[in-house]
This record gives C-alpha cells, sequence and structure tokens, in this order.
C-alpha cells in the first residue's frame, strides 16, 4: 500500500494522530491482518490482503471466494464480495451484499464473536434468499442459494449452542 507522509505525518504513512493514510491521503488501515482479518502489530507478518476495488466476473468472484473460504480466510472472501457488490449491476447488489454478511458470519464465528456471527449468518442467509425469491433465481452463477442459506443457519444454530468458536476452514460452505 502505498502511503502519504504528510504535516505532522510520520515515515510509515500515518498521520499525525497515529491514522493509517493512502497516498491520496484517504484513510486505509495498513496494518498486517491474519487469516481471519484481525489487526496485527505493525512490522508482522500477516496475510495477503485482498486488494480493494477489484471488478471480477461474477464466476471470478464466486470462484476467488470459495478458495479464500476453503483456506479459511472468511474476512477476505467478503472483501472480494464487497467489491462485486459495489461494482455490479444494481439488481444484483443485495445478492453479493448478502454473500459478504454470510462470509462476516462466518468470521465472527470463527473469532468468537459467536452472537455477531449467528445474527450476520442469519441475516445473509435471510439476504440471499430473498434476493433469490424476488429474482425467481435459486442459482444464479450456480451459487447454491437454498444450500447456502441451510448452511448459514444451521452454522448460527451450532455457533449458539455449542458457545465454541468454528474452524473457519472445516465450516466453509461451498457456493456452488
Amino acid at each position: 500500500m502505498e502511503h502519504r507522509v504528510g504535516t505532522g505525518g510520520t515515515s510509515d504513512g500515518r498521520d499525525a494522530a497515529g491514522r493509517d493514510r493512502d497516498g491520496q491521503g484517504r484513510a486505509r488501515n495498513a496494518r498486517p491482518r491474519d487469516g481471519l482479518g484481525r489487526p496485527l502489530p505493525y512490522g508482522a507478518n500477516g496475510v495477503e490482503r485482498q486488494p480493494e476495488g477489484v471488478v471480477r466476473t461474477p464466476a471470478d468472484t464466486v470462484a476467488e471466494a470459495q478458495a479464500l473460504l476453503d483456506a479459511g480466510k472468511p474476512f477476505h472472501a467478503h472483501e472480494v464480495f464487497e467489491d462485486a457488490w459495489k461494482s455490479g449491476p444494481d439488481g444484483e447488489r443485495a445478492l453479493w451484499r448478502g454473500l459478504a454478511q454470510l462470509a462476516v458470519g462466518l468470521t465472527h464465528a470463527a473469532r468468537g464473536n459467536l452472537a455477531g456471527g449467528a445474527r450476520l449468518l442469519r441475516r445473509g442467509a435471510a439476504a440471499v434468499s430473498e434476493w433469490a425469491e424476488g429474482r425467481g433465481e435459486d442459482r444464479p452463477y450456480g451459487v447454491d442459494i437454498a444450500g447456502l442459506a441451510r448452511w448459514a443457519r444451521e452454522l448460527a444454530e451450532t455457533v449458539e449452542r455449542t458457545g465454541a468458536a468454528v474452524d473457519a476452514a472445516a465450516v466453509a460452505p461451498r457456493l456452488r
């Protein structure tokens, strides 16, 4: 990431208040992150971050997100879905936003935020189901909406029942 050192800034790209900034002066968190998206200390070895604002085909979005989910990186999969949500056609934004919510729900469930994880899993399941019903599409881009919604609801119930964080890679959904 490119950083700008402005008036009162530091040599590591943070401004006088200690906030990270990109080359245009916009706030951007430059701290490395772990596989679940948790910030690590500056200088630590983190996992490679997903570039922001990438426009992908829907098929590439689904494939890249699936690879990240399989690798136990649902936070990073959420960023891929977020790119599709922000750059895709208006009629598909609710689909991609719902998929991003599912990935964030899994992220929280893996981090141990069980209530937040369960809530986001259910919210994402409802969002993708409502989108599919409204559009009359049950497998957009090959994504098994009914199976994915079932997975999310079952995982939400599991984390609430067990009170334990999950292994994101072990419980990752199959999108197709």
